[in-house]
């Protein structure tokens, strides 16, 4: 069973925890778990920082675990003007100066996984590997995830966040996971959910969605190893479609997991760890 249907999600903030500044006017809330070699949690604009904690608990015994709320959102900044993919980009290496991290893998969701790419694209000696999980990358372009977007703001704004919700569900969650954790399931990760973001939030994170370098081209320009993880029940890939785009890194892979949907870890939190781990220990290996 997936840990999000078998847990309540703990989703406190850790009392007296410092912020990082990372550019001016911001500092970041974060998180650091374990010892070794640094794995850096890029969120998708739906979940914070204390979410990762039941998603990185087996990955931490191996590997020093790092997780942010982004300007503004959760417990970081907030900052008048909506951060760009450029400035959150800014803020991951800002982020990275401030722990003394000279280097790190960067786990990339859905949409971070478009700040993954630009990360490594843009300060490609920060990054020794990238995680995609349920990348929102094409082999074409984007426009497809676009169009969902662009259709879950429209939810948000007329219908509100439970609605939202309602509508991401079974075009997140894999069709096991929803027969499996049925109504209680649904219950509790709805909980969650609405208690990591506000519509404002959420309305800022879907917009700067749109935006952004489409090019797959770009991907070939990315130096760090890569690994796509992917579900064979991603509403935006297909298994065939995920093994195509991984080729178009000059060092990239890609690893399915069996009945899990476009945010794998959701479906099997230790069988993600697992992969991740192996990747980190063979990229290291081979540094």
């Amino acid at each position: 069973m997936s840990a999000g249907a078998e847990q309540e999600h703990d989703l406190s903030y850790r009392e007296g925890a410092p912020r990082i500044p990372t550019r001016e006017g911001v500092e970041l809330y974060y998180e650091s778990s374990g010892e070794g070699t640094a794995v850096v949690c890029l969120n998708n604009f739906f979940i914070n920082s204390p979410f990762w904690r039941e998603y990185t608990e087996e990955l931490s015994r191996s590997c020093r675990v790092v997780t942010y709320d982004m300007c503004n959102h959760g417990a970081s900044s907030r900052v008048a003007q909506e951060p760009t993919w450029e400035e959150h980009a800014e803020d991951v290496v800002g982020l990275l100066d401030a722990l003394e991290i000279e280097s790190a893998h960067l786990i990339g969701t859905s949409a971070s996984t478009q700040l993954a790419r630009d990360v490594a694209l843009a300060y490609p000696e920060r990054v020794r590997g990238l995680v995609l999980a349920g990348p929102v990358l094409g082999l074409r372009g984007m426009r497809r995830h676009r169009q969902l977007n662009r259709s879950w703001l429209l939810t948000l704004e007329h219908h509100g966040m439970t609605a939202l919700y309602g509508q991401m569900y079974p075009e997140v969650i894999s069709g096991e996971m929803n027969e499996e954790s049925g109504t209680p399931g649904f219950l509790g990760l709805r909980e969650a959910f609405l208690a990591m973001s506000t519509p404002e939030e959420l309305t800022n994170g879907l917009t700067l969605v749109q935006q952004g370098e489409t090019d797959p081209a770009l991907l070939s320009r990315i130096e760090a190893p890569t690994l796509i993880v992917l579900g064979d029940d991603d509403i935006l890939l297909s298994p065939t479609r995920g093994r195509e785009l991984a080729a178009l890194f000059p060092n990239g892979r890609c690893a399915m997991m069996p009945n899990a949907g476009h945010v794998p870890f959701l479906d099997d939190a230790e069988g993600f760890q697992a992969i991740v781990r192996e990747f980190v220990e063979e990229v290291e290996a081979h540094a």
